[in-house]
């Protein structure tokens, strides 16, 4: 089964969905996100297959959200896209993609049903 995960090892939440994936015998492929960003359409597509809306695939902790000023409720999906394609921090994470679908699994008990 292929299994990729966009993970940032600073997040809790990361470290604990890639634990369960290794629990279930499976070594996914890891992406450092943060390192290795998705491009701007990959990152459409992650949210759209996991249901999500792309404010709700924003990080809206931290100093960062705030300088740019990103609660503003008027700005538009494609400038939350592009704030988070320049600034991958702002992804909320982990992004887990299987055969099964993609999940934001924010807690890391979501990945279960991925696998």
């Amino acid at each position: 089964m292929g299994v990729t995960i966009y993970h940032n090892n600073a997040c809790s939440n990361s470290r604990g969905a890639l634990a369960l994936i290794r629990e279930a015998g499976i070594e996914p492929e890891i992406i450092d996100y943060v390192q290795h960003p998705p491009t701007r359409a990959r990152l459409a597509e992650l949210i759209a297959g996991a249901g999500l809306t792309v404010r709700g695939a924003m990080r809206d902790k931290g100093e960062l959200y705030e300088q740019l000023k990103l609660s503003d409720p008027a700005l538009g999906d494609d400038a939350l896209l592009d704030a988070m394609t320049a600034h991958p921090a702002l992804i909320n994470r982990p992004f887990v993609v299987t055969p099964k679908g993609v999940r934001l699994c924010r807690p890391p008990a979501l990945v279960q049903d991925l696998l």
